[in-house]
């Protein structure tokens, strides 16, 4: 699948600190660890339906900054995102609104293009789709089953034959997991689980496949018969695709930190196993309008396309991002939309001056707020000063105000 056009990231003198991020698992702020100079990132991608909203974009602005920052410390990023594009939800949108799911998820995925190129995400290296990882997917659903790790259910009503992953044969979800059970199985019936469901050895078991049903979608395996993907085992497939056994960053969004990550680090860790899957699991919190929290199924989503065709600044959209920390959850407010504005229009109207303050302190600064596990709101506040000080005809380095233009666009992905 074909990612959007990646923008052009200036070079800057020197380098940053390798950076540190949180990990949800330990709840504990480590270095990312890289491997032979290289830092691998999986970012679990969307299902193209009502993209992009806020929670979307925040998510892939937290990792475009940590993509920057990796790169900054001298690191190689490989990046993968996944597309979802076959499931549920999917499938009942494109019903609900008479179209055929495939015309559907082209366009989402397209517009969802649009939004990142808009916002100056750097794309992934490697984009896929589930449907186009299909023959990748049988494959390790096929290896679980030949290592005896999974067992079949029988749907009554079809007779459809589903492929489950048995958790306590491959050593328990605990071990990719703190959270207690109790939470686990609220949050797997919330989100796409199945933990009610009859003949399941264990309540958390997630579907590997599922058998083909009237209406449905279905592609072929001789061993586990015609159907498709369960949920998590799509990012299990890619990610061991495209950038082998362990990864050094899975992330994505906080509904994310149950069942799917877990789930997805469990497969990984029975197909090869080798132990642990992801060297930091993190999150991005959720973002909320007015105070409520944002979701589909409210339907109260602020989207950026909206925003774009109403004529706001990409720059201000990402600017309102950047003013969070990336595990605080926040509201997108009118007001904050605003507020943004007038910080970018300061910013240019700073950078446009002849001359300002030398930029190493500035620079030093911005780097290490985004080291220590992208604290991107000290970031701003430090290119806020300088703009402060170019106002004020403090400083007479000619070169400051173009150098400070590629450290925001460099670091922050905001172009001036």
């Amino acid at each position: 699948m074909k990612s959007w056009s990646a923008p052009a990231v200036p070079t800057l003198p020197g380098s940053g600190p390798t950076p540190r991020l949180h990990d949800t698992l330990t709840d504990a702020v480590a270095e990312v660890r890289p491997e032979q100079g290289r830092l691998s990132l999986y970012v679990c991608g969307v299902t193209p339906y009502d993209t992009t909203h806020m929670g979307h974009a925040a998510t892939y602005v937290t990792f475009d900054v940590l993509h920057r920052a990796a790169l900054d410390s001298g690191l190689g990023v490989d990046y993968v995102q996944n597309v979802t594009d076959v499931d549920d939800p999917l499938l009942e949108r494109a019903e609900r609104d008479g179209v055929d799911w495939r015309d559907l998820a082209t366009s989402q995925i397209e517009l969802f293009s649009q939004d990142m190129a808009a916002l100056r995400v750097i794309p992934p290296k490697a984009y896929v789709g589930v449907v186009e990882a299909m023959p990748r997917i049988v494959a390790v659903v096929e290896r679980l089953v030949d290592a005896g790790v999974t067992y079949t259910l029988t749907e009554d009503a079809t007779g459809a034959q589903d492929t489950y992953l048995d958790v306590a044969a491959v050593g328990g979800v605990e071990q990719v997991s703190p959270l207690p059970e109790a939470t686990m199985l609220e949050y797997s019936a919330e989100r796409g689980g199945d933990p009610d469901r009859a003949g399941k050895r264990h309540r958390l078991d997630p579907m590997l496949w599922r058998g083909e049903r009237d209406g449905e979608p279905a592609w072929e395996s001789t061993l586990l018969g015609r159907g498709r993907p369960g949920w998590h085992i799509e990012c299990t497939a890619i990610a061991l695709d495209h950038l082998g056994e362990t990864v050094g960053v899975q992330g994505g969004g906080s509904d994310l930190e149950f069942p799917h990550h877990p789930m997805t680090a469990l497969q990984a860790v029975a197909a090869t196993r080798r132990s642990p899957f992801a060297t930091h699991t993190t999150h991005q919190a959720m973002v909320g309008l007015d105070g409520e929290k944002m979701s589909k199924s409210k339907g109260n989503l602020v989207r950026v396309s909206d925003l774009r065709r109403e004529g706001v600044d990409p720059a201000a959209i990402r600017l309102v991002l950047l003013a969070h920390h990336y595990r605080t959850e926040w509201s997108w407010t009118d007001d904050s939309l605003r507020q943004a504005q007038r910080r970018l229009d300061r910013w240019r109207r700073a950078t446009s001056l002849p001359s300002g303050p030398g930029v190493g302190t500035l620079a030093d600064k911005v780097r290490t707020a985004l080291a220590d596990d992208l604290d991107t709101a000290a970031a701003l506040d430090a290119v806020d000063r300088w703009c402060e000080q170019a106002e004020a005809g403090e400083g007479a380095d000619e070169d400051a105000p173009a150098l400070v233009v590629d450290v925001v666009d460099a670091l922050l992905g905001v172009e001036l």
